[in-house]
C-alpha cells in the first residue's frame, strides 16, 4: 500500500475531494506538492499519479481552485513586521545614542539650552539615517517576487490556455516554449532539445540540456535533476512540457527565500565599534562625576554644588559631534565610491571592506564574463591562433603564433575550420546580442572577427542533425549554391571522441592526408592540452558522408576572466585578504579558472558541495579556512561557507550576480552585487552593488573602507585630547579652588571649534596611497586603543600644561582680569589648530601627507583662526565674551608656544617609525617622513 503525499491518508482508500477536506481542515500543505528531487527520482506517470493529474487533459478549473485554496498562489509574500514608528524607536536602543539622550537631558535640566539643542539635532540626523538604511535593507525579499513570471501556458481541461503564473497550482500541466521564464518547479515528461539557462541558479555557464527519464539516484544535487525545470529559470533552445511540483515557497528558490527570511544582516564592525565607545564613554562620564563629587566631600564642598559640577564636565566630555562626524565621512565615503563605480546601500558597511580579511567570490558573472568565448583554435595542420576580445561581437581578431605574416595556407585552413562552425550552427547574433546556444554565439562571434559571419548563405541546409547528449555532435547536411555538382557536404561539430573516429582523412596544408593511428594520438593529445587550461574542446569536420569525415581542427571555448582579476586577487593576497571562489561549476572549470587568477588550487584546497554537506559543523570550521576553491556548491552551501568563516573570527566579504548568491550576500559582512549583469534577487540582497561588474573596484572601496575607519579614528583622538584638556582646565582650577580661567562664553566657544568645522573635516582626509596595502584592522581592536589613548593623554599633558602655564604668568595679584582670560582663551584655540593638524594621521608626518592635500581641513582651521581673531578684536564681541585686544607680539608668543603639540606629536611619530624601520631593517627614519 502506497501512501499518498496528497496527505496522511493511503490515497486508494480515500476519494479526491476528501483528501482536500482532509487537508484544509487541518490546514496541513505538506502533501501538495514535491521537491524537486523527489520528482526527478520518480518516473512520470507516478509524479502524475501522487499529484493525481492527467497529463492529457490537466487539471480541472474547479481542482485548481480547490488546491489553491490549500496551497496557496504561486508567489512570495513577506510577513508584515513592526510598523514604522516601532522601527524607528528601535534606532534609539545604540548605547551611544542612549548617552547623548541623557546628557541632552541633564544639559536642558541645567538649563543648557544651547548645548541641548545641538545634542538633540545630531540624535535625530544619525537615528533617522539609519532608520532609513535598514528600511531599505528589507526591501531585498520582495524582489524574490520577481522570480514568478507575469504569465505562463498551461494545459486546463483539455484545453491549453494562458494566464498568471500565480495562478498555478502543484498537478498544472504547463508548456515549455524559447524564451519563456520557468513559472514552478516542472517535472518534464516531453523535451524536444529543451536546454535551460540556470546560471542565475547553479552558477553554470553552459545551459543544462533536459530529459524525461528519472534520475535513478539523486544526491540532491541540482545537476542530477536532469528532468526538473526550476522556477525563474530561462528557457535557451527547444521545447517541452511537464507537471508543476511545487509552487512560491515550496520551489527550490522558495528555499532561498525561506532562508532570506531566517537569515539577519550582521552589525558591521563599526557598528559594533562604536557600541563600545558609548560604552567606554559612559564608564569614564560616570568615573568623572565620582571622582568630582569625592573630592568635594573631602574639600567639604556642598554635595549638590559638586554633582552639578561633575554632571556639567561629564557632559561636556561627551562628544555629541562624533555621531554626526561618523554619518558625514561615511557619507562622503559612499558618494567617493559612486564616482569608482561602486554603489554602497547602507552607510556603516562602507567601512566594514577596510576589515575583510575574506572574500568568498562567485565565479560566473563575477570573476567570469559570463559569456562563452572562443579564444584559441588549432588547425588539423599544426597552425595555432589566439582570439582576442570577448562577447558576441566583431571586436578582436585572430592571431597566429608565428613571427611572420599570416600565410596563406594557415589563413584558408583557419577559412575552412571557422566555416563549419558557422555552418552547422543554429545561433545568431544582432545588435551584439545572442539568440541561441552560448557555444555555438561563441563560434558565431570568432567567424565575425575572421570577417566570415555570413558565410553560411553560401550553402542552402537539406538537412540537420542535432546534437544530444548521447551522440555529442551536431551535423548538417548542405549543398552548396554556387557549386553546379549539387554535391552534398556534411559539416560536423561536437566532441573530439565522438567525431574523430569519422575521420579518414585531415586537412594538411590545403591537401587531403589519410589518418593514422598515430595522426590520431597527435590530434587528441592537442585537445587534452586545450582542455587543460580550462576550456570546452569543439571539434569540426566536414567530408562527402557522415563515415568519410576530413577532421579541419578543433575550438578551445571558455567563460574568460574579466580584465584586472589577477591583478586584484595580488593586491588582496598582499594586504592580507583570502580569496576564494565559490561556484556551481564542474571541478575541472573551477580549478582552471583559479589558476587564471593566480588561486592556489592544492587538493587540500579544493573542495565540493557535497563534501560540505558530509561534513560536522567542527569539519567545515576546520576545511573553510584553508580552502581557496569551493565547485558544485548550492545556495545551502554557500549560506554554510560564509557562517563557518564568521565562526572562525573573519569577516566576509560575497561577490555574487545569481539569485543562488542572494542568501550568502545578506548573511556576510559585507554582500557585494554585480550591477549589469545581476538578478534584482542578488543587488536587493548586497550591501554593495559593483556598476560596472568590475571585480577590480573591489580595491578601490577596501581602500575607501580603510581610510574611513582611520579617519574616523584621528577625529576620536582630537576631541578626546580637547575634552580632556578642557576637563582637566576647569576641574583642577575647581579642586585647587582657585578662578576659573574661562568663562562661560569662552567653554562655549571652545566646545563649537571641538565639535565643529576643525573636526569635521578630519573626517574627510583623502584616502592614503598604500591604505590598501596595509592588513586589515582587527574588529576585536576598540576604537579606544592604548595607542590612541597614549597620544591622548600626551597631546592633553602638553595642552594642558601650556595653557596653565599662560594663565599663571598673566595672573596678576589684583586678581583675575580680561587680558588674563583671553591669553588664555586664545592659548587653548591655538593649541586646540595645532592639535587638529598632528591627528591628521595617527602614524604619519603631515608633509608625507600632504601640508595641502585636505583642503576642506585649511579652510575649516582658517575660518577658526579668523573667529577666534574677531571674538579678540571685535568690540561687541569682547564684551560677549569678555576679551581684550591682544598685542603683534602676543599673538607670535602664543602661536610660538601653542605648535608645541604638534612639533612633540611630530617628534613622537618619528621616534615609532624609526623603531619600525629598524624592525623592517630599513636603515633611516627619513624613509617614513
Amino acid at each position: 500500500m502506497k501512501k499518498s503525499l496528497l496527505s496522511n491518508t493511503r490515497y486508494e482508500k480515500v476519494p479526491y475531494d476528501d483528501i482536500f477536506i482532509h487537508c484544509r481542515n487541518d490546514k496541513d500543505t505538506t502533501g501538495l506538492w514535491l521537491t524537486a528531487s523527489e520528482a526527478s527520482s520518480l518516473e512520470v506517470a507516478e509524479v502524475a499519479e501522487r499529484l493525481r493529474v492527467d497529463t492529457q487533459k490537466g487539471l480541472s478549473w474547479q481542482e485548481a481552485n480547490d488546491r489553491r485554496k490549500v496551497s496557496g498562489y504561486n508567489e512570495f509574500s513577506v510577513k508584515n513586521g513592526d510598523p514604522i514608528w516601532k522601527k524607528y524607536l528601535e534606532q534609539f536602543k545604540n548605547p551611544l545614542i542612549l548617552l547623548l539622550l541623557a546628557s541632552a537631558v541633564v544639559s536642558a535640566a541645567m538649563s543648557q539650552i544651547d548645548d541641548a539643542v545641538s545634542i538633540t539635532v545630531a540624535i535625530i540626523i544619525v537615528v533617522t539615517v539609519a532608520f532609513v538604511q535598514e528600511y531599505r535593507s528589507e526591501q531585498s525579499l520582495q524582489e524574490l517576487t520577481k522570480l514568478v513570471p507575469p504569465s505562463c501556458h498551461c494545459l486546463r481541461e483539455s484545453t491549453p490556455d494562458s494566464f498568471l503564473a500565480r495562478e498555478l497550482v502543484p498537478g498544472d500541466v504547463v508548456f515549455l516554449n524559447v524564451g519563456d521564464r520557468v513559472p514552478a518547479d516542472i517535472r518534464i515528461f516531453e523535451a524536444t532539445d529543451l536546454t535551460i539557462d540556470e546560471s542565475s541558479f547553479t552558477g553554470e555557464t553552459e545551459p543544462a540540456k533536459k530529459n524525461t527519464d528519472s534520475v535513478i539516484r539523486p544526491n540532491g544535487a541540482h545537476s542530477s535533476n536532469t528532468n526538473i525545470a526550476f522556477m525563474g529559470t530561462l528557457i535557451r533552445c527547444g521545447v517541452g512540457k511537464g507537471i508543476v511540483v511545487s509552487t512560491g515557497t515550496n520551489s527550490e528558490f522558495g528555499s532561498v527565500f525561506k532562508m532570506m527570511l531566517e537569515e539577519e544582516a550582521p552589525k558591521t564592525p563599526l557598528q559594533k565599534s562604536m557600541d563600545k565607545l558609548g560604552a567606554q564613554l559612559s564608564m569614564y562620564s560616570f568615573g568623572i562625576i565620582a571622582l568630582i563629587m569625592v573630592i568635594g566631600w573631602i574639600q567639604g564642598k556642598l554635595i549638590m554644588e559638586m554633582l552639578q559640577i561633575g554632571v556639567s564636565l561629564a557632559v561636556a566630555a561627551i562628544p555629541e559631534g562624533l555621531p554626526i562626524v561618523v554619518t558625514v565621512t561615511l557619507a562622503l565615503g559612499v558618494m567617493r565610491m559612486a564616482k569608482r563605480k561602486a554603489i554602497v546601500k547602507k552607510l556603516p558597511t562602507v567601512e566594514t571592506l577596510g576589515c575583510v580579511n575574506v572574500i568568498c567570490s562567485d565565479k560566473t558573472g563575477t570573476i567570469t564574463r559570463n559569456e562563452m568565448t572562443a579564444t584559441v583554435l588549432v588547425t588539423s595542420d599544426g597552425y595555432i591562433a589566439e582570439i582576442t576580445g570577448a562577447g558576441y561581437n566583431d571586436h578582436g581578431q585572430i592571431l597566429l603564433r608565428t613571427k611572420y605574416d599570416f600565410p596563406d595556407k594557415a589563413r584558408e585552413s583557419i577559412h575552412a575550420l571557422l566555416e563549419t562552425g558557422v555552418v552547422c550552427n543554429n545561433a545568431t547574433i544582432k545588435n551584439d546580442t545572442l539568440t541561441g546556444q552560448p557555444t555555438e554565439g561563441a563560434l558565431l562571434a570568432a567567424a565575425m572577427k575572421h570577417g566570415m559571419d555570413i558565410v553560411a548563405n553560401r550553402y542552402i541546409r537539406l538537412k540537420e542533425y542535432p546534437f544530444s547528449s548521447e551522440q555529442k555532435m551536431m551535423a548538417v547536411k548542405c549543398i552548396s549554391k554556387y557549386d553546379d555538382s549539387k554535391d552534398e557536404i556534411y559539416f560536423v561539430k561536437g566532441a573530439m571522441e565522438k567525431i574523430l573516429p569519422k575521420c579518414t582523412k585531415y586537412s594538411w596544408n590545403g591537401n587531403l592526408q589519410s589518418m593514422t593511428d598515430s595522426k590520431k594520438a597527435e590530434f587528441i593529445a592537442e585537445a587534452h592540452e586545450i582542455a587543460k587550461k580550462g576550456l570546452r574542446v569543439i571539434t569540426m569536420a566536414k567530408g562527402s558522408t557522415l563515415q568519410d569525415l576530413v577532421y579541419l581542427g578543433i575550438v578551445g571555448i571558455c567563460d574568460p576572466p574579466r580584465p584586472l582579476v589577477r591583478e586584484a586577487v595580488t593586491i588582496l593576497k598582499e594586504s592580507g585578504v583570502q580569496v576564494k571562489m565559490v561556484t556551481g561549476d564542474a571541478m575541472d572549470t573551477a580549478i582552471a579558472i583559479a589558476q587564471l587568477i593566480g588561486l592556489e588550487t592544492l587538493p587540500s584546497q579544493v573542495i565540493s558541495g557535497e563534501q560540505l554537506d558530509s561534513f560536522t559543523e567542527t569539519e567545515l570550521d576546520d576545511a573553510t579556512p584553508r580552502a581557496t576553491v569551493f565547485y558544485r556548491v548550492s545556495p545551502k552551501n554557500k549560506l554554510s561557507i560564509v557562517k563557518s568563516l564568521q565562526r572562525t573570527g573573519h569577516i566576509v566579504g560575497m561577490t555574487g550576480d545569481g539569485v543562488n548568491d542572494g542568501v550568502a550576500l545578506k548573511k556576510a559582512d559585507i554582500g557585494i552585487a554585480m550591477g549589469k549583469n545581476g538578478t534584482d534577487v542578488c543587488k536587493e540582497a548586497a550591501d554593495m552593488i559593483l556598476v560596472d561588474d568590475d571585480f577590480y573596484t573591489i580595491i578601490a572601496a577596501i581602500e575607501e573602507g580603510k581610510s574611513i575607519f582611520y579617519n574616523i579614528r584621528n577625529f576620536v583622538s582630537f576631541q578626546l585630547s580637547t575634552s580632556i584638556a578642557a576637563l582637566l582646565l576647569v576641574g583642577l582650577a575647581t579642586m585647587m579652588d582657585i578662578p576659573n580661567p574661562l568663562n562661560a562664553m569662552q567653554i562655549l566657544w571652545i566646545n563649537i571649534i571641538m565639535d565643529g568645522p576643525p573636526a569635521q573635516s578630519l573626517g574627510v582626509e583623502p584616502v592614503e596611497e598604500d591604505v590598501v596595502k596595509q592588513r586589515a584592522r582587527d574588529t576585536k581592536e576598540p576604537m579606544i586603543t592604548k595607542r590612541l589613548i597614549l597620544n591622548v593623554l600626551l597631546s592633553s599633558l602638553v595642552i594642558i600644561s601650556g595653557t596653565l602655564w599662560v594663565f599663571q604668568k598673566e595672573l596678576s595679584s589684583e586678581g583675575i582680569t580680561a587680558r588674563d582670560t583671553t591669553m588664555t582663551f586664545t592659548c587653548f584655540v591655538f593649541f586646540d589648530m595645532w592639535n587638529a593638524l598632528s591627528c591628521r594621521s595617527q602614524t604619519k608626518s603631515v608633509f608625507s601627507i600632504g601640508l595641502f592635500s585636505n583642503k576642506m581641513f585649511l579652510l575649516a582651521v582658517s575660518l577658526s583662526i579668523i573667529g577666534q581673531m574677531l571674538v579678540v578684536y571685535v568690540p561687541p564681541l569682547q564684551s560677549i565674551f569678555q576679551t581684550e585686544s591682544l598685542t603683534a607680539w602676543d599673538m607670535a608668543f602664543l602661536t610660538g608656544l601653542s605648535s608645541s603639540v604638534w612639533i612633540i606629536s611630530e617628534i613622537k611619530k618619528l621616534i615609532e617609525r624609526y623603531c619600525e624601520s629598524r624592525c623592517k631593517g630599513k636603515k633611516t627614519p627619513l624613509e617614513y617622513v
